[in-house]
């Protein structure tokens, strides 16, 4: 599975950006995909996710009512809206996806997820 994601840039706090990340080399069916994070000098961070079967979507604490996750299945792309950001939201952020449909309890692992994608930068100026 290859994952080319793209939409990062620069944003003034309070702004937003669309992140997309198209897989390729798969036909998607049950896997969970979503977005990890990493800021400079802090461990990744969970972002959010969504089961490709069923669509149900899981955010972390920091982004809760912020960003929203969706998905295009005629595309296998996913995306991350992100509104309202903020300072602390600079960071990489990189597309993920598992081969499997992953429970509540491993979704915010990164080692569930097997394949990730390049990165792409996001810095908001405060």
């Amino acid at each position: 599975v290859q994952l080319q994601a793209s939409g990062g840039g620069l944003v003034q706090a309070g702004g937003s950006l669309r992140l997309s990340c198209a897989a390729s080399g798969r036909t998607l069916s049950r896997e969970t995909m979503g977005w990890f994070r990493r800021a400079p000098g802090k461990e990744r961070e969970f972002v959010a996710a969504i089961r490709w079967s069923g669509g149900n979507k899981f955010y972390g604490d920091a982004v809760k009512n912020r960003f929203t996750i969706s998905r295009n299945n005629a595309e296998s792309t996913v995306y991350l809206q992100m509104n309202s950001l903020k300072h602390e939201d600079t960071a990489v952020y990189y597309c993920v996806i598992s081969d499997f449909s992953l429970i509540l309890s491993e979704i915010r692992k990164p080692a569930r997820y097997s394949y990730w994608g390049q990165g792409t930068q996001v810095t908001v100026s405060s």
